[in-house]
């Protein structure tokens, strides 16, 4: 950024500052402008423009008569240049403040009205400003201020602003500009935003072919975006280029960098320096949980885990011969109730100083029915990390190997809650030095390679005493010393027991410590193994639980019955059947007694084990025992009344929620659809749960269709592996109990996983299913979704016949059942399959038809669907500039809907059309954009035509040696599906192809 242009009298040091309403200011990083306030002044002709130009940029010194005639004419000036430059001058003294346009010493000058006046003084102060942000480290900073100066460029400089003086000083800023957008897009590489960079650096290339400093970022960007035989096509591209059009041969620094990537240098991996915060997204998470206050003993291990925290954590240059560059495992092992949980925390919180760079946390549930996913973590983990979704990839794999490279270079503490195993906490342990990872477990990790490891027994007579009377108080229990300790080995010396039954005492201020003691020693009768494993903690929570209140204790065992990690305010009165006030009073004194958590506001869990303990009563004591299912019934009631108005208010007059089975219990209000989109995708995991749980013959009906109103979390691309896992669990329980209505519209949630997923086939054979079984049922909306599936899946597959049968049956069959929306979506898919045939004329008017109906319908998301299909219809026509307002409206909905997969696919169509209407640079950025959306949705036959489409982009813009990687994976994904695309891609790789 050194060396850009001065304006010395129109800049002050300090911060930028706003001018005042009504002041004077000007603008030339565009047309050459005036401003009275908000009012825009005349500033006359271009040469009187030129005049306004050339004294603005001359850093508010006076320039002579004769350097202004030269400015504005060069060496060969009219007659009259004099005159006319001071007929000039008279007019723009006129529509200026007084002051501002002086006469001296025979010449002009402009004199500032104040700080901010003219944009190009801004852009110099934010670009000072961000110079000595990057110098500071704060490159989070440094990269908004870089931002800022770049957004006052509005269009060419100086546009349309005649004159020798003009055109040098075009060049002069288009070059400052240039070398402000390098070190703004190298600093987004330093903080790790490769694949988002991409796409820029792609336009940008194209833009500026010659610029070597851009394809040098751009390679790097590729590179780090794991697609390195493109980031060394990109240099084989600029190599070809210089030789031809200049005669010389890729700088140095280009050359240095594709020997490195040659031989994959470590050290090109990921940034030089560790990536700052960046202002929208938290890269400095601090999820620990916090730490009890009450902490007791436990000095040796806190001491142990400390000392070995401290070998990652230990800065360069320190004692420590490893220099920080130790990547630190402790595993934590124990019974439950052991306090495992409680001194992870406390020694993490301890450490935090050390890791700087945040501290992730993640309840594992290892010990649970459904263990956490691992790559459910990794993107939990990943967005706390500041990666935006469409940043995070599909595959287990792939999200761990991104987790490290996010990590690399940072000081980071990760710990990892009640692991099942070590195979589920290996891809997620951090790959690099600095970093540390606790572990707690019920199992001893021996099989964690390097972990230390670290195994928690119960505490000593000595630290269980010393936490009871930290709880109870130390007089209360000075009084009663013998019967406290009885209290404390009756309770095996369990921290979580202890705790409980310190809890009850310090709650119940008329009970002494006898007793609460005689309590225990009639609970430990009852259950002669208290002293056995998890029976110790089965008496602690036996203990917990006897001392509850009626309403208390059947909030607690009635919440214990639902899956899920946990549960909302509003879920829970639907368990309890009670109104949201009284469910919330019952759930925080269930809190106070250590009996349930508060997972954060409004939300609530168990310790998986209290949540076992807690089914457990209420298979023993809830009476009558047919309350369990009723509890359960309500909560799915709950959750399918709620998706269904979540549904509705997506899809106004979609006949979808007329034909959901009744409930009995109610759900939700919504005021607009973004806060049903948020309910729906905060309760995503616990809805599935919800539905996994119900497939019960009286149950399973609703769970379908519960299922089937929450497709959006499928067509988002959120949580599409477990909905159609979901799907497939409710299927074989339909089919199992024989019920073809439920599996007929299990099928249709699944065939449509597998079609947004790109796996046609399996689509076309359960949606080919689903129809049968739905005419069988005589259920005729899943008759309608699967010939409408059908049909599209055959265009996809290239049998249009056969698609066209298959839509005109949807047809039918919607309009049979009133369904509009339903019709319109077919009339639609059908314009897809007549443009497919040829037949454009007949493509665009169904799908202007389809989109007059949603449109009447005011049905925006299924509009969006609409003007997909028009627009793509629209394009072949011919007709770019309507196709392209088409495509725009809908990808404007698709992203406000957070519809990642027709966000990527209508990009995808722009580029498409960019192609058509010989914009190869447009097609690349929005080929590129769609690509990085799409990676983890969609699957890989929409993934293989973006490529597809990206290479002709490329090819467009000299991009050949690139454009042919992008082709060659195109046709390996193409080959593997076996599908038709690959001969026309196989066509593109021939030589002497013409794109």
């Amino acid at each position: 950024m050194d060396g850009g242009p001065r304006v010395p009298e129109q800049r002050r040091p300090g911060s930028v500052t706003v001018t005042e309403p009504g002041t004077l200011r000007f603008g030339v990083l565009g047309p050459v402008r005036a401003w009275r306030g908000e009012e825009q002044l005349s500033t006359g002709s271009p040469q009187q423009r030129a005049l306004l130009a050339a004294l603005l940029l001359r850093e508010g010194r006076t320039a002579t008569a004769a350097e202004l005639i030269d400015a504005l004419w060069g060496p060969e000036p009219p007659s009259q240049a004099l005159a006319a430059v001071r007929t000039y001058a008279s007019r723009l003294r006129k529509i200026l403040d007084p002051g501002v346009l002086v006469s001296e010493s025979g010449g002009y000058a402009v004199r500032s009205p104040g700080e901010g006046a003219l944009d190009l003084a801004v852009a110099q102060d934010l670009a000072a400003q961000a110079d000595k942000a990057r110098a500071a480290g704060d490159l989070c900073q440094a990269r908004a201020l870089l931002n800022r100066a770049l957004t006052l460029w509005d269009g060419e400089v100086l546009a349309g602003v005649p004159g020798p003086y003009a055109e040098t000083q075009r060049v002069r800023l288009e070059e400052w500009r240039l070398g402000l957008l390098e070190s703004r897009l190298d600093m987004d590489l330093e903080q790790g935003c490769h694949a988002e960079a991409v796409s820029e650096l792609t336009a940008l290339t194209a833009a500026h072919p010659l610029r070597e400093r851009l394809r040098e970022l751009l390679m790097l960007a590729l590179y780090r975006s794991g697609r390195q035989a493109e980031a060394l096509a990109v240099y084989a591209d600029t190599r070809r280029l210089l030789a031809e059009e200049l005669g010389v041969d890729p700088r140095p620094g280009l050359r240095d960098l594709q020997q490195r990537i040659l031989q994959a240098d470590p050290a090109l991996a990921e940034p030089s320096s560790p990536a700052a915060e960046p202002a929208v997204v938290p890269v400095r998470p601090a999820q620990l949980p916090a730490s009890v206050p009450d902490f007791t003993g436990r000095a040796a291990f806190v001491d142990e885990l400390s000392e070995v925290l401290s070998s990652a954590s230990a800065a360069p240059g320190s004692p420590d011969p490893a220099g920080g560059r130790v990547m630190a495992v402790s595993a934590l092992a124990g019974i439950g109730g052991v306090g495992k949980t409680t001194l992870a925390v406390h020694v993490a919180h301890r450490a935090r100083a050390a890791f700087p760079d945040g501290q992730l946390y993640v309840d594992l549930q290892g010990a649970g029915p459904r263990p956490a996913e691992p790559e459910t973590v990794l993107g939990s983990f990943l967005r706390a990390l500041g990666t935006s979704d469409s940043a995070i990839p599909d595959s287990l794999d792939e999200r761990a190997a991104l987790y490290r490279s996010v990590l690399d270079g940072r000081r980071v503490l990760v710990l990892l809650d009640n692991a099942k195993d070590a195979a589920q906490i290996r891809p997620l342990l951090p790959g690099t030095g600095g970093c540390a990872a606790l572990v707690t477990s019920r199992v001893r990790m021996v099989d964690l390679a390097g972990a230390h490891l670290v195994d928690l027994d119960v505490m000593s007579p000595d630290e269980a005493l010393a936490l009871f009377t930290r709880i109870v108080g130390e007089e209360r229990v000075a009084a009663e010393r013998e019967p406290a300790l009885d209290v404390v080995a009756a309770c095996g010396f369990l921290p979580l027991a202890i705790r409980i039954a310190a809890s009850r005492l310090a709650a119940r201020r008329t009970w002494t410590v006898s007793v609460l003691a005689a309590k225990l020693a009639d609970e430990r009768r009852r259950l002669d193994e208290l002293q056995a494993g998890d029976l110790a903690v089965k008496a602690t929570f036996e203990l917990g639980y006897g001392q509850l209140e009626p309403p208390q204790a059947r909030a607690f065992r009635l919440l214990g019955l639902a899956d899920g990690p946990d549960i909302s305010l509003a879920a829970a009165a639907a368990v309890l059947d009670l109104p949201v006030e009284d469910t919330e009073d019952l759930l925080e004194s269930l809190v106070d007694t250590s009996l349930l958590e508060s997972a954060a506001p409004g939300r609530y869990r168990f310790h998986d084990l209290v949540r076992l303990y807690a089914r457990a009563c209420a298979e023993r004591d809830e009476q009558p025992p047919s309350e369990r299912e009723a509890a359960m019934s309500r909560l799915l009631d709950f959750y399918l009344a709620t998706a269904g108005r979540v549904y509705a208010i997506e899809r106004p007059g979609d006949r979808l929620v007329d034909h959901l089975e009744p409930t009995e219990y109610p759900g939700l209000r919504f005021e607009d659809r973004h806060r049903a989109q948020d309910w729906l995708y905060a309760e995503a995991i616990c809805l599935l749960a919800c539905v996994r749980q119900s497939t019960a013959p009286q149950h399973l009906r609703r769970a379908v269709d519960l299922l089937w109103a929450a497709i959006d979390l499928t067509e988002s691309g959120a949580n599409s592996r477990e909905y159609v896992d979901t799907g497939a669990s409710l299927r074989a329980a339909a089919h199992a109990a024989g019920d073809q209505r439920a599996e007929a519209r299990a099928l249709v949630t699944v065939a449509n996983g597998h079609h947004l997923t790109g796996r046609f086939e399996l689509a076309d054979e359960e949606a080919t299913e689903a129809l049968r079984l739905a005419d069988s049922a005589g259920d005729p909306l899943p008759e309608c979704w699967a010939s409408n599936m059908l049909g599209i899946i055959a265009l996809y597959q290239g049998h249009f016949e056969d698609g066209e049968k298959h839509l005109t049956r949807a047809i039918d069959s919607f309009r049979s059942c009133g369904d509009r929306p339903g019709e319109a979506s077919a009339l639609c898919n059908l314009s897809r399959i007549r443009l497919a045939m040829g037949q454009t004329t007949s493509a665009v008017s169904l799908a202007q038809q389809g989109t007059d109906m949603y449109d009447a319908m005011g049905h925006a998301l299924k509009g969006a669907n609409g003007r997909y299909a028009l627009g793509l219809a629209l394009t072949q026509c011919g007709r770019y500039e309507h196709a392209a307002e088409r495509l725009e409206e809908a990808l404007s909905v698709f992203r406000d809907s957070r519809m990642r997969l027709w966000e990527g696919m209508t990009l995808f169509r722009l580029a498409e059309l960019d192609l058509a209407a010989g914009r190869p640079a447009q097609a690349a950025t929005n080929a590129e954009t769609a690509l990085a959306l799409l990676r983890g949705v969609g699957g890989e036959w929409r993934r293989g035509n973006v490529l597809t489409v990206l290479g002709r982009a490329l090819s467009g813009i000299g991009q050949s040696g690139r454009a042919q990687v992008c082709w060659q994976e195109a046709l390996q994904i193409f080959d593997a599906l076996k599908v038709p695309e690959a001969e026309e891609v196989r066509a593109l790789l021939a030589p002497r192809a013409v794109v």
